[in-house]
């Protein structure tokens, strides 16, 4: 009988870690959307999870996190929305308007963070910044209210250029028309006349730098666009094939060769979706917690291709700027 009850003892001992693990609650699962691909976001990536660990929150530690990579296809978000809302994640984060958009049409019930170059509000995302309403909110990082900063930059650099083309994606209209206004107004109020082209892929990028060389603009205008950071190096080195003078919306163009570059600290950006997103995790509300607005920019200016291009940068940009990569 002793022997008996021993055996039954240890069994019931050898069941007492599985009941406790049955009981543990599961893992929180962030659904993690974007529009382009890793291979040009590392860095902004692990800002993302730097401000999920400041929240308190480490990946495969105390958070799960299910990623989903448009590659630049716009049409693909709804699909990768739905397969995710499927998934029942307890927060759904979207780095790109287009996805918070599908996102948004998608549930009501899923709390949403997003980054997004363009107002919410006027976008409905949010109700208002301080007061977002619904089940979404997030981070707002300026992407396309900066176009007479780029053109005044642009100038400041080759003061002698007097026409500029622009190149945007028609695929992602929340992006493309806003910029074609914001350049077309700055351009009119510093004597700057503007060429339009368009780029939905590799193809079409290859296509609209073969009509710069054919038509010789003075410098290149290359607006906040997540398929133009996707393919940052062939844009880079067909503004080099060229020598046409660039400023780009993203440090990722000036690491990898371009000319220059004005934007929000997008690492940063991430970082405050990464805080945003594990203060959620914790209970709170979207409705709750106000858009914030970056408020750190930078100037990077790669002194290296200025000297190929034989651009001599002028006192004011390079005290101005926040890191010259030489």
């Amino acid at each position: 009988m002793r022997r008996r009850a021993f055996i039954s003892l240890l069994g019931g001992a050898a069941a007492w870690p599985l009941a406790a693990r049955a009981q543990q609650p599961a893992m929180p699962v962030i659904g993690f959307l974007h529009g382009a691909s890793p291979v040009a976001w590392t860095d902004q990536l692990r800002g993302f999870h730097r401000g999920l660990k400041d929240a308190g929150f480490v990946e495969s530690e105390n958070v799960a996190i299910v990623y989903r990579w448009a590659e630049g296809q716009y049409d693909r978000l709804p699909a990768l929305v739905a397969d995710l809302t499927r998934r029942q994640v307890t927060v759904l984060v979207a780095i790109t308007t287009l996805g918070a958009l599908a996102a948004k049409a998608a549930t009501t019930t899923i709390p949403i963070v997003f980054l997004a170059a363009e107002d919410p509000v006027t976008l409905g995302l949010v109700a208002s910044l301080a007061r977002p309403g619904g089940n979404l909110t997030g981070i707002n990082f300026f992407g396309l209210e900066l176009a007479a900063k780029h053109l005044e930059l642009l100038r400041e650099l080759v003061p002698a250029a007097t026409r500029v083309a622009v190149l945007v994606n028609p695929a992602n209209p929340v992006t493309a028309a806003p910029t074609v206004r914001g350049v077309e107004t700055a351009a009119r109020a510093i004597g700057l006349q503007i060429q339009v082209l368009n780029a939905s892929n590799s193809h079409e990028i290859d296509a609209a730098f073969s009509s710069f060389a054919r038509d010789r603009p003075d410098a290149l205008y290359i607006g906040a666009e997540q398929l133009f950071t996707l393919r940052s190096v062939q844009l880079v080195q067909l503004a080099a094939r060229l020598a046409i003078p660039a400023i780009y919306s993203g440090r990722q163009f000036t690491n990898c060769g371009g000319l220059m570059s004005y934007a929000a600290d997008i690492t940063d950006a991430y970082r405050q979706v990464g805080v945003y997103t594990g203060r959620i995790l914790k209970g709170a509300k979207p409705a709750d917690l106000p858009v914030e607005q970056s408020s750190k920019f930078e100037l990077v200016i790669n002194h290296q291709t200025a000297r190929m291009l034989g651009i001599t940068v002028p006192d004011k940009l390079l005290v101005a700027a926040d890191e010259l990569i030489e």
